[in-house]
């Protein structure tokens, strides 16, 4: 038997021996490939004549979530793509005088959600390329609404024979799992303050609260009017026929035979029903063939990015952009979440360079942990003991812990159609006892104070607790009110009156004084420049350098659209298991060293 075993572990350690080296070899070749993948230095070249593919991966995003490299290696498929704003902006503005670039092409079929501010953004720099006189042209398999919002400026408006343009207005609708927790015998302690503070319902409801759905509809309504309306005005409809429409959808579409595509032409969503060949065809015309006579004349976004994109600013005045994206967390967070560590000291490597005149801070956050949005906010009122402006440009979102953040600010700056406000704090701790409990597994002992074993998640929470955290989140909810107040120069009785944890759009919140002005992040820029009393600066954006490995793995695997190549679209069941899950992760994250937060988790405009 000695013997065997002694076999058996020889064999084991031969074979753990060539996976080490496969592995190694693997790696290796990973790293090889993309050296060789690096380009020279030289920029890409841009045809002479050409039509700019536009065609966005992913959800859009302010700022490039951070990727561990070896995941990306062995889990590519489960890295969802993004594309960065300001690249697509750059890209347009630049062709727009660029007499290379004859036409501008919308490929949007891969393009995942993205915030509205960022939609009116980029529909804002497309009217400013149209204004050249230079050609739109949109093609899509299909069209979701955020696709087509996009699309419905182009010039020439074509769906595919089998697509479909999907209008299906805003909602939100979060996932509730109170029953489910009950099923499992879960406790949920809530602490909250605040009647409209709804981002902790879907842990104690299975159905949104009466004052939730209130608050919800006049935000959805704000939203929704100029939206539709944007799109009746550019593609020369009648105000209102959008809303009408569904009215008689299912009448219409029984006149067109049952066919989405038809609908689309009928109700003068689109100019016509085309193959890609076709679309590829009209395009060579307009801006000739490329050099396999197959198809036009083009340069993909990403190149024309690379290959016009100016060299970074040397000396000189700078305005600082520093971006605070995702759930504010506790500490240093990868790029993608917005650790309070992490965003004070990029607020803190602005402010004490001597070149940076004033700071841009761009929020696109729901917000969080309270302490890491009070570690955040005191950087800015740092920042300006220094007298560096310090002026806030709210991207799509920027609630509660977002706005927080925000509220110290010399001046706050946010598109119509951002989501703001969410004034509220909330705590939650899950106790398992009864879980527990159901199989026969029980806590109990002794301790010296009425607070030993009360954070114990396997025993009840009793009221003696309870009242503490209770008090603290009120304390919480007084200390929010009162960095508003004292920010935005109010009381604290005006601000309890639009707080509450209620939420507005950057339209509404100009009215109540939460925001100063409305606007993209280009003039809030120029308005913290004239804040620093500079005229000739550039603008630099504070970030975090991707590491080398990142880098590399970027490159190597970023996939950039040239020309018509289908939509890599999620079934239904992949969007409800991405949806519930996202949801979990967002209220499980949360890693405040209190356990108070400012998050708005039911934000989500769907």
């Amino acid at each position: 038997m000695k013997n065997v075993l002694a076999a058996v572990w020889r064999v084991i350690k031969i074979v753990q021996s060539v996976v080490s080296t496969l592995l190694f070899f693997l790696i290796l070749f990973f790293i090889v490939l993309i050296l060789f993948s690096i380009p020279s230095g030289e920029r890409p070249e841009v045809p002479k004549r050409a039509a700019l593919m536009i065609n966005p991966q992913g959800a859009i995003v302010e700022q490039l979530t951070q990727i561990d490299p070896l995941d990306d290696i062995f889990a590519v498929q489960d890295r969802a793509p993004e594309t960065l704003l300001r690249d697509m902006l750059f890209a347009i503005r630049q062709a727009k005088d660029d007499e290379r670039v004859e036409a501008l092409v919308l490929t949007l079929d891969d393009m995942g959600p993205t915030g509205l501010s960022k939609l009116y953004d980029i529909s804002e720099a497309l009217t400013e390329f149209k204004e050249s006189g230079k050609p739109v042209i949109a093609y899509g398999d299909y069209f979701a609404q955020g696709q087509y919002f996009l699309a419905a400026q182009a010039d020439e408006v074509y769906l595919h024979p089998l697509g479909s343009v999907v209008l299906t207005g805003f909602g939100i609708y979060p996932t509730y799992m109170a029953a489910g927790l009950e099923k499992i015998k879960a406790t949920v302690n809530v602490f909250k303050v605040g009647t409209y503070k709804s981002a902790i319902e879907p842990l104690i409801r299975d159905d949104m609260s009466p004052e939730a759905k209130e608050a919800n509809a006049l935000l959805l309504a704000d939203l929704w009017q100029p939206f539709a309306a944007k799109i009746e005005a550019d593609r020369g409809l009648e105000a209102g026929t959008i809303q009408a429409g569904y009215a008689t959808l299912s009448d219409d579409l029984r006149a067109a035979g049952g066919d989405f595509a038809q609908l689309a032409v009928d109700q003068g969503l689109v100019d016509a029903l085309k193959n890609r060949d076709e679309v590829r065809a009209r395009l060579v015309e307009m801006v000739g063939a490329d050099s396999s006579g197959n198809s036009f004349n083009r340069v993909a976004m990403a190149d024309y990015v690379a290959a016009t994109q100016p060299e970074a600013p040397g000396k000189g005045d700078k305005v600082a952009v520093v971006v605070a994206r995702g759930t504010i967390l506790d500490g240093d967070q990868p790029a993608g979440n917005a650790g309070g560590d992490t965003v004070a000291r990029l607020i803190r490597q602005a402010h004490e360079k001597d070149a940076v005149k004033a700071i841009v801070l761009r929020v696109d956050s729901p917000g969080g942990s309270a302490f890491a949005s009070e570690i955040i906010r005191r950087e800015v009122e740092v920042a300006k003991s220094k007298a560096k402006p310090v002026v806030v440009s709210m991207g799509s979102l920027a609630a509660s812990g977002g706005y927080w953040i925000s509220a110290t600010a010399d001046e706050i700056w946010a598109a119509p159609a951002t989501i703001t406000g969410s004034i509220g704090i909330f705590g939650f701790f899950p106790t398992f006892d009864r879980s527990l409990d159901a199989i026969g597994v029980h806590s109990d002992g002794v301790g010296t104070t009425p607070l030993a074993g009360a954070f114990d998640v396997m025993r009840p929470m009793d009221d003696f607790t309870r009242d503490l955290i209770q008090q603290s989140i009120e304390d919480g909810y007084r200390k929010f009110l009162g960095r508003v107040a004292e920010g935005r120069d109010m009381t604290l009785e005006q601000v309890d009156a639009i707080g509450q944890g209620r939420v507005w759009s950057g339209r509404r919140a100009l009215e109540f004084g939460l925001v100063d002005k409305l606007g993209d992040i280009d003039e809030a820029v120029a308005s913290a420049a004239a804040l620093a009393e500079v005229e000739d600066y550039a603008t630099v954006y504070v970030e975090d350098e991707p590491s080398f490995e990142e880098k590399l793995i970027r490159m190597f695997f970023s996939t950039v659209g040239g020309g018509f190549n289908g939509a890599g679209s999620e079934s239904l069941a992949q969007a409800f298991f991405r949806d519930v899950s996202a949801d979990l992760r967002g209220l499980l994250g949360l890693n405040d060293p209190n356990n108070v937060y400012a998050v708005c988790l039911a934000c989500e405009v769907r």
